[in-house]
């Protein structure tokens, strides 16, 4: 704790200041984007389904292909993404996204699949926008973890607000999408002018760091080769905690009235509100630690303590000794504990690591493409092979087996960047 205390303390001034500031418009950016993303699916549409599978599936479904397709095309658009001109494409594909929901509104089912695949495309690229912003400095740790607890508090504070809209104002389920976007149309336009605000990296900042640059084809090559099957594990362990948790977070209505809390929309906010406030403490920690492999192997020992606290207590729960409520509190508390490092911390200090030039854009669009595939294969799966199973029986069970999984992956990551930094490290 006196090494984490000390190293706090050799940020400047202008450092702290600058991260705070970065830290709240991330936050509030990225919290606003997901009111265009999320929303809708508070909506069920009961009784509404086409070839087999229920409408919402199939929404949910289409606006992760489109999700899924943006991160494959993020690994090219965001690796090479220039830094002027960031607030114009995020305008663009922010009010893409918001008429692809006002078309949804009215057109008829399943046409609206169409207007969720555009939808779900356009705002995939959002993350690494906002992230580029942010990457590079000695307190990224700080500042990405702020803005990646938004999405977990987001998730749950725009949803509260659809059904506050269908509660209170009988807004209609197709309309619901659409009508929380209007809520959220001047304050995200106000949060991007100051995301322009923010300063860029200083040459401490680059020292620890390493400056960020675009990467070419033959650079993200290059890089492939060089930490190949650490790439892969690393995508196998992010495919898993994807798909746990994209189908909590599309499937967490459904989820939380199987268990009675239907008619409870604070719910959402309360619970997702702990799990926000609990990993940002937990990984602003390590802001303190410059040396970068230091945080990289703790970082891996947050994600396999995320797979276990997720993995137990869906056992619990499957067990009948578990309640719901804490269940879904503690298996979203796991899930983010694995999950929110690799989108803000994990990248970042393996690229200061290895001392790679480059962006964190590039990785995370890696394993993202990967991992919304199989939340989308997951999804799809449980309605083609008509699995018999409620979302609050079937959900548990495949957290309990994929844990597993992700455990083992995670070792393996962890043991092989180890050796292959003593190895570089050797080499020198």
């Amino acid at each position: 704790m006196s090494t984490i205390t000390a190293n706090v303390a050799t940020l400047t001034r202008k450092q702290v200041l600058t991260a705070l500031y970065a830290a709240t418009v991330a936050f509030l950016t990225y919290a606003s984007i997901y009111a265009y993303r999320k929303p809708f699916t508070v909506a069920t549409f009961e009784g509404l389904s086409f070839w087999g599978v229920k409408y919402q599936v199939l929404l949910i479904i289409s606006q992760g292909l489109g999700y899924m397709f943006s991160k494959f095309y993020g690994i090219k658009f965001i690796a090479e993404l220039k830094r002027l001109g960031r607030w114009k494409t995020s305008a663009v594909l922010v009010s893409a996204s918001w008429l692809c929901l006002l078309v949804f509104a009215l057109v008829p089912a399943p046409w609206g699949m169409v207007c969720m695949f555009v939808n779900g495309f356009m705002l995939g690229f959002m993350w690494g926008i906002v992230f580029s912003y942010v990457e590079g400095r000695k307190t990224t740790d700080f500042i990405g973890a702020t803005m990646a607890v938004s999405f977990i508090f987001a998730g749950g504070f725009t949803r509260s607000i659809a059904l506050w809209l269908r509660d209170s104002w009988q807004v209609p389920e197709q309309w619901l999408a659409f009508m929380t976007g209007l809520i959220f149309v001047v304050p995200l336009i106000v949060f991007l002018y100051l995301m322009e605000r923010i300063p860029a990296p200083d040459q401490d900042d680059i020292e620890e760091r390493t400056a960020r640059l675009p990467m070419t084809k033959e650079q993200r090559l290059k890089f492939l080769r060089m930490f190949g099957m650490g790439t892969i594990a690393i995508i196998i362990t992010y495919l898993f905690l994807t798909i746990m948790r994209d189908v909590r977070d599309n499937f967490m209505s459904n989820l939380w009235s199987e268990l009675g809390y239907g008619a409870k929309p604070a719910i959402f906010t309360k619970t997702e509100t702990i799990t926000s406030v609990v990993i940002l403490i937990m990984i602003s920690l390590l802001v303190g630690i410059r040396k970068n492999i230091r945080a990289f192997r703790l970082v891996h020992i947050m994600v396999i303590a995320g797979f276990l606290l997720a993995g137990v207590s869906s056992a619990l729960f499957l067990a009948g000794i578990m309640e719901g409520a804490i269940w879904m509190q503690l298996v979203g508390l796991g899930l983010y504990m694995g999950y929110i490092p690799f989108n803000c911390i994990f990248f970042e200090r393996l690229i200061a690591t290895f001392k790679i030039a480059g962006n964190v854009g590039f990785l995370i669009y890696l394993v993202d493409a990967y991992g919304y595939l199989g939340s989308t294969m997951v999804m799809l799966s449980k309605e083609i092979f008509q699995i018999k199973l409620t979302w609050s029986q079937f959900y548990p069970a495949g957290v309990v087996i994929f844990s597993v999984i992700g455990i083992a992956g995670t070792i393996y990551s962890l043991f092989y960047f180890n050796r292959k930094f003593e190895l570089l490290k050797t080499d020198r």
